[in-house]
């Protein structure tokens, strides 16, 4: 059963950093697309950015220009960089990975969808 393995959320005050990171526990095969959502307390999971198997990206507008989505050359971890952070950004931040593999003409593909267990980013003075 593959998991996925999120680090680097915290406590920062506003305007600072952090870089999240999700490791799968071992190598997912045919990755479609990464992507990072977040829920903040009382709202419904949003997502906030997005990186395909050919490094096309996409971002929420409230991120635009502070975040940066990535991932490593083996394809298996996604990263996210954030900076100047709002208080606004406070949610629960979970990483997703989604695979699709073709199994011929006559069957449906595969598809699977993977999900981190939540890292918890605080925005606060």
């Amino acid at each position: 059963q593959v998991q996925l393995v999120e680090s680097g959320g915290g406590l920062v005050e506003p305007g600072g950093s952090l870089r999240l990171s999700c490791a799968a526990s071992e190598r997912i095969a045919s990755i479609v697309d990464m992507a990072w959502y977040r829920q903040a307390l009382g709202k419904q999971r949003e997502l906030v950015a997005s990186i395909t198997s050919g490094d096309s990206t996409n971002y929420t507008d409230s991120v635009k220009g502070r975040f940066t989505i990535s991932r490593d050359n083996a394809g298996n971890t996604v990263y996210l960089q954030m900076n100047g952070l709002k208080p606004e950004d406070t949610a629960v931040y979970y990483c997703n990975i989604n695979s699709l593999i073709y199994r011929g003409p006559y069957l449906p593909p595969d598809r699977r969808h993977y999900w981190g267990q939540g890292t918890q980013v605080t925005v606060s003075s």
